[in-house]
């Protein structure tokens, strides 16, 4: 990895901690599925866009409706629980 995408992952990294008010070091807990017969969504100003069968990195169990995730582009947000499978 290259100084410069290090730098630039650091940055999305505190970017998400400020938006999110996240305290901590980012560690993965698991991975899940988006359910493949969900219908995909565009996302909004906190909730991450569904692609239906995506691999998912949940970052925190938010509460019992929502999940927080990371998605392959390193883009985080809300996740509705009743769309994740389990891997």
């Amino acid at each position: 990895m290259t100084l410069k995408a290090c730098k630039k992952e650091e940055k999305v990294d505190r970017e998400f901690q400020k938006k999110f008010k996240f305290e901590g070091s980012i560690s993965v807990l698991t991975q899940m599925m988006v359910d493949p017969a969900a219908t995909e969504k565009r996302g909004g100003a906190k909730n991450l866009p569904l692609r239906r069968g995506e691999i998912l990195d949940v970052i925190q169990f938010t509460n019992q409706e929502q999940i927080l995730c990371r998605n392959s582009q390193r883009r985080y947000g809300y996740v509705p629980r009743a769309v994740m499978l389990p891997l």
